[in-house]
């Protein structure tokens, strides 16, 4: 009878291999370019890496590249990325204070004729990416962190946090920054009716007006 070896177990998808030795902003883009720490890679066009100012004092993080983004390789620039810029600038958040980028790097979507539909990534392809973050914010040392949506908040405060419990409010990390979770633009522009858009948007430039007033106290 032939004995049966053990199954030996499937490593979990990471970027962490991805990472440089040496980590610059610079550094950090180039390798990400490269990444194939888990399979979203495979029909992504291209990695989309975080944008902004290296040491801007707020840091935005989304959930994962949409259709836009991943054609032309930058951050929040289709309808949802419009609508957040337009909320900042009814804030007072200046753009220039912050760096902006997603808890995933690859567009995750299903196809439905001609179009590319968005679909929430995983657990385990948000921890896969999880290196990529974590590198970020360790460059960036942002202030002030804002998750947009329920999947970068679960990615920065953990599976158990509640954002219609706690939007709006600042939670201290182990990194030195406050982390408040708001709802996702992409979420509001799937409201029902223009005036749950209406009361959606105030209540995200209101959360965005919060983050102005503290920088300007420090």
């Amino acid at each position: 009878m032939r004995a049966v070896g053990r199954v030996r177990a499937r490593p979990k998808p990471s970027a962490a291999r991805y990472l440089p030795a040496r980590q610059s902003y610079a550094s950090l883009r180039a390798a990400a370019a490269d990444c194939h720490g888990c399979d979203l890679y495979k029909h992504a066009t291209q990695t989309v890496f975080g944008e902004g100012k290296v040491r801007a004092p707020v840091m935005f993080v989304g959930e994962v590249p949409g259709d836009v983004e991943d054609l032309t390789g930058h951050v929040f620039v289709g309808p949802a990325g419009r609508l957040l810029r337009k909320a900042m600038e009814a804030a007072g958040l200046d753009a220039r204070d912050v760096y902006m980028t997603n808890a995933v790097k690859h567009f995750k979507f299903v196809e439905r004729g001609k179009r590319r539909i968005h679909q929430k990534p995983k657990r385990i392809e948000i921890q896969a990416c999880r290196p990529w973050l974590e590198a970020e914010i360790d460059l960036v040392k942002p202030h002030i962190v804002l998750a947009l949506g329920a999947v970068a908040a679960g990615a920065l405060l953990g599976p158990s946090f509640r954002l219609s419990h706690h939007r709006g409010e600042f939670v201290r990390s182990n990194t030195g920054a406050r982390i408040m979770a708001t709802m996702h633009p992409s979420a509001i522009l799937r409201a029902p009716d223009s005036a749950a858009r209406r009361k959606a948007t105030a209540r995200l430039v209101n959360d965005l007006r919060t983050i102005a007033r503290s920088l300007r106290q420090k």
